[in-house]
């Protein structure tokens, strides 16, 4: 905790300290920061579970703390973090959770994932159009300034629609690069399982087990069941209704009384077509149909079962 304050803190200085450059060079300054501050974490980790943004990372991370608690009787309610739990419990293993976007900037593996090859991997992803569309209303509703200008969002306030946002290249761009880039790597990881969200949705029982086996963790049917029905889209609404201090700002929303300012929105599989008519949804769909690498099963083609780890 007193080093990741101390790296905030140093970020902040020394942006301070740069404040009179350009604008793209601050932002390079700043991204390399963060890279660097990830870095460290990264190394340290026992686990990574890598996703793009609105890809369900806060329904694992909720569901992780149901059950790490559960099964190792944990006292207290804050928010599984990177080692949090395990300071209060070395069983638990350190958990770095990152959208894979300031890494590069500081280690300049842009084109490979050299970074992650000696790590254990848990890839969580989610059907691109939902991502776009989910990414949309956080942008519009929950996103601060500071981190549209340093991940090139379209500036607070701007009116763009969400096929408009879709078409930019923060949207259907960046999120296919995404997970082509990670598909292309996965024949180099030392160990990686991939989490798809709507698997989850269809069955978050069966698939946070194979999470669970897959991070070593003692299987315990009672600590399964908790951990499922912890995460539960009703409990964690009711945790950000509530806003909880334990969730750090994750389950907080922005404004109480709008409900696309929430973390939890809809929770949906295939929600993006009530935000697009028939031709931009077409369009898209063809485009990652064209476009997606055929291993995550978006693109209408038959997706291989997943491996099970082993028990």
């Amino acid at each position: 905790m007193l080093r990741t304050i101390v790296a905030k803190l140093t970020r902040r200085i020394v942006l301070f300290c740069v404040a009179a450059l350009p604008v793209e060079r601050r932002r390079r300054v700043d991204r390399w920061l963060r890279g660097r501050e990830q870095y460290r974490r990264l190394r340290s980790a026992d686990v990574v579970v890598v996703s793009h943004g609105k890809s369900g990372r806060t329904w694992l991370r909720v569901m992780l703390t149901g059950y790490y608690r559960r099964v190792f009787q944990i006292a207290g309610d804050q928010l599984l973090g990177f080692d949090n739990l395990h300071r209060a419990d070395r069983r638990v293993p350190k958990i770095f959770f990152t959208h894979d976007n300031y890494l590069k900037d500081y280690t300049g593996n842009a084109d490979t994932k050299r970074d992650f090859y000696d790590k254990k991997v848990v890839l969580m992803v989610r059907r691109p159009e939902d991502v776009v569309v989910s990414e949309y209303f956080n942008w519009r509703h929950r996103m601060k300034p500071s981190k549209m200008y340093l991940n090139d969002f379209p500036p607070h306030g701007a009116d763009v629609s969400v096929y408009d946002f879709a078409m930019r290249p923060c949207g259907l761009d960046r999120v296919l690069e995404f997970m082509n880039g990670w598909a292309r790597e996965l024949p180099q990881m030392r160990d990686v399982l991939v989490v798809r969200y709507e698997d989850m949705r269809e069955d978050a029982a069966r698939e946070f087990r194979r999470v669970a086996r897959f991070l070593e963790a003692p299987i315990s049917e009672d600590a399964l069941r908790y951990a499922v029905d912890y995460a539960s889209v009703d409990n964690m609404r009711r945790m950000e209704r509530g806003a909880s201090r334990w969730s750090g700002g994750r389950l907080r929303p922005r404004d109480p009384d709008n409900p696309h300012s929430y973390k939890v929105r809809r929770a949906q599989v295939g929600g993006y077509r009530d935000y697009l008519d028939a031709e931009q949804t077409a369009e898209i769909d063809a485009r990652v149909a064209a476009e997606l690498a055929p291993l995550y099963g978006y693109g209408g083609e038959t997706r291989p079962a997943a491996p099970a780890p082993p028990a």
